[in-house]
């Protein structure tokens, strides 16, 4: 399943994505008892003169505390001709500031003994590092110069540098890979062209090529600047002082004009026939994408429960009759992505040795089609419920993890204290909510397939 693009090999998903990533602290907890799902984290706020948001999350159960710097541009920014220049900058961050030299934000984080990352996806680009707790202000410095101080470094040689390993990435994770490029043409089938979700976020080597140290400055100084961003320090600080701290690497930092929003145009029509991708894969792979609610949008949470009920676990109705009953897949997902507009909900199945993916296809809507037009049944409903606990709580099992939950709902969502309504969220979710989101989701005028099959000889 494809995820955000980084410069290094880990990343947390948003609340809602499903994936395969307790006692939460002393000061924050989320416990599951018995059917019920109760959330309270503490969670305090402030906006600096400059615009930055700082939301400082306490937890003493660790000596360790993660900061995550999330700027509210992504892909779905870019405009055309500089395709993928959001994740190309992203790395290009990471090549030094005017008081850090090259290669020396990694090489002090490491040997503080902490962790570091960086991610860029279609809303919204993240940096993040998980520390000892008396390190905070290494890490804050490191953000502040990075997010003051940048230009003075970046060079030609630098930026072709960091040209060349994106296009080394997009090699790798899309060109050269098994199935790699099924949801980039999804994307290109889905949205007309224009669109700001229409391209991935690697984006294309064409516009690579053509980016310049002009476009480098200029997107700096459209969306780094404080008032584009939010601050989130999540573990063993007191609030005072993490927002003293805030303030004075910070706080000189001037605001900057930040462009207009993206519009994002409305899409709720599919694609009637299938695109095929020839590959050198052994058997087919179907991807089916409906367009659906996004991550802000109330309906969310239903079509989320909506996946789980699809595909999580051997009782899911696709699992069970496409894995253990007709035996035609090797497995099957169902998820949704948690963007901030134009959402989507994914169904991607791979067929055994000998099917071919139109029967594969064809099997899924079977699936699909009883569900959309009859819901779902009590039991079922149930159980994906449960399922969505316990992947809440596998998300939210850490300060990393809960500072990148806390940094998404605070960009595309406006509102961090979104991690202590989500529980309840999820446990009130009625067979009736699920029933209305397969109906209107599910539409066969929704849905656009790609078919990934082998390629034959000659």
């Amino acid at each position: 399943v494809p995820r955000p693009v980084s410069s290094a090999a880990s990343y947390a998903p948003g609340l809602g994505a499903r994936s395969h990533h307790a006692e939460m602290g002393l000061r924050g907890s989320l416990t599951s008892h018995g059917s019920g799902m109760e959330a309270a984290f503490r969670i305090e706020q402030r906006t600096l003169a400059n615009g930055l948001r700082v939301i400082v999350h306490p937890d003493g159960s660790a000596p360790l505390v993660a900061t995550h710097l999330m700027y509210h541009v992504g892909s779905r920014h870019e405009p055309p001709g500089r395709r993928g220049f959001a994740h190309l900058f992203e790395h290009l961050l990471f090549q030094g500031s005017e008081n850090v030299p090259e290669g020396e934000h990694f090489r002090r984080i490491q040997a503080a003994g902490g962790t570091l990352n960086g991610t860029t996806w279609f809303d919204r680009t993240n940096y993040y590092e998980t520390l000892p707790s008396g390190d905070l202000d290494l890490a804050l410095w490191l953000e502040s110069d990075r997010m003051g101080f940048f230009l003075p470094a970046i060079t030609q040689e630098k930026l072709d540098n960091q040209r060349d390993v994106v296009k080394n990435e997009r090699r790798q994770s899309y060109e050269n890979r098994p199935y790699g490029l099924a949801v980039e043409t999804m994307l290109e089938l889905a949205y007309p062209p224009g669109h700001p979700y229409r391209h991935p976020t690697i984006g294309y080597m064409e516009d690579l090529d053509a980016a310049s140290l002009v476009d480098v400055r200029g997107w700096f100084e459209s969306w780094y600047g404080p008032n584009n961003a939010v601050l989130v320090i999540s573990g063993a600080v007191d609030p005072e002082a993490a927002f003293a701290r805030a303030e004075h690497w910070f706080g000189e930092i001037p605001a900057r004009v930040v462009p207009e929003s993206v519009p994002v145009p409305v899409v709720t029509e599919g694609v009637k026939s299938a695109g095929v991708i020839t590959d050198r894969v052994s058997v087919p792979r179907v991807y089916l994408m409906f367009h659906a609610p996004a991550f802000p949008d109330p309906e969310f949470e239903p079509a989320d429960v909506l996946c789980s009920l699809l595909s999580e676990g051997k009782s899911s109705r696709l699992y069970r009759s496409l894995v253990y009953d007709a035996r035609i897949a090797a497995d099957v997902s169902a998820f949704v992505w948690p963007t901030e507009s134009a959402g989507m909900l994914w169904v991607v199945a791979t067929g055994r040795p000998g099917v071919e993916a139109r029967e594969l296809e064809s099997a899924i809507s079977e699936v699909l089609e009883p569900l959309r037009a009859d819901g779902p049944t009590e039991h079922e409903i149930e159980g994906a419920r449960n399922r969505a606990r316990r992947q809440l709580l596998r998300q939210l099992d850490s300060v990393t993890r809960r500072a990148d939950l806390l940094a998404h709902a605070a960009v595309l969502r406006g509102d961090p204290d979104y991690l202590n309504q989500v529980g309840a969220r999820y446990e009130s979710i009625s067979g009736a909510e699920v029933a209305a989101a397969a109906a209107s989701i599910l539409d066969p005028s929704r849905r656009t397939a790609v078919h990934v099959i082998p390629r034959t000889e000659g």
